[in-house]
């Protein structure tokens, strides 16, 4: 094997041109929702909040029904 078919090191995702433009993509969205939609989630709409919560709650608790992550061939 020589010099030139041996794969030389490779730039992190976030570092390429690709992810800094999607990077500053989801930021100008993630700011956009903020302002067009923060009086939801701020104004004191409890059923909202509870709503979001009740999301991440049931997507962090609800993992054990299906074996969690990998692992999919153990049984």
């Amino acid at each position: 094997m020589t010099e030139r078919d041996e794969p030389g090191p490779t730039a992190a995702f976030w570092k390429s041109r690709t992810g800094v433009t999607l990077l500053a993509f989801l930021g100008v969205a993630a700011l956009l929702l903020g302002w067009e939609h923060g009086l939801h989630l701020f104004a004191g709409d409890a059923f909202t909040v509870l709503l979001l919560i009740g999301s991440f709650l049931m997507h962090l608790f609800m993992h054990g029904g299906h074996g969690g992550h990998g692992g999919g061939g153990d049984r």
